[in-house]
């Protein structure tokens, strides 16, 4: 079966501090339709760093620091997505350590933690793109 590709014009946008309610609070990344469900995008923040998108089978957005606090590099957004115990989550393609996609806690050692974002899918129209 082949899908055809997905048409919109929502953006992809990660609230980069202030209100969520503030529209000057989001920061506006991609189209939606570069997000392939189960596969990881890497974006460049304004402050430099990377965060690594995700979308689910189910349509959800996660948001992620991109950079494997175990091995130091800007990799999670290559990890593979699944579910553990009805939790989503990526495992890093280095070391195979498990980040839950909405909290950030590394399933595998409770010490650890990425940060995670807000994230949301907003028509250019409503968001001032």
């Amino acid at each position: 079966m082949t899908l055809a590709p997905e048409t919109t014009d929502l953006k992809i946008q990660l609230r980069w501090g202030g209100s969520a309610e503030d529209p000057d609070a989001w920061f506006t990344v991609c189209d939606l339709s570069r997000l392939l469900p189960g596969r990881g995008v890497a974006a460049l923040l304004p402050d430099g760093r990377q965060v690594a998108l995700f979308r689910d089978r189910g349509g959800a957005l996660y948001a992620i620091d991109n950079r494997d606090p175990f091995g130091g590099a800007a990799v999670l957004s290559r990890g593979l997505t699944g579910t553990a115990q009805g939790r989503p989550f990526v495992a890093s393609p280095l070391l195979k350590q498990r980040f839950d996609l909405v909290s950030g806690q590394c399933l595998d050692d409770e010490t650890v933690r990425v940060t995670t974002y807000e994230v949301r899918a907003a028509s250019p129209s409503l968001s001032g793109v």
